[in-house]
């Protein structure tokens, strides 16, 4: 799995898990939300990730370049 690809899930399930947990447990969980929405705002604008600099580390290989 590429480091693109966990990033979408990684972002994908924080988006869902405190939608949830803000509806049904505490409201305060909607900042979770919005923080995950603004991570990726900006990386879009700067390519740069957080949680993508960490899987590098970690060993995670990135995408083949198509043709």
């Amino acid at each position: 799995m590429t480091v693109e690809r966990v990033v979408r899930i990684f972002a994908g399930a924080f988006v869902l898990v405190s939608l949830a947990l803000g509806l049904w447990v505490n409201q305060n969980f909607f900042w979770l939300t919005a923080f995950v929405g603004a991570n990726l705002l900006q990386s879009g604008f700067t390519r740069f990730c957080p949680l993508e600099s960490i899987l590098k580390r970690l060993g995670a290989r990135r995408a083949e370049a198509r043709a």
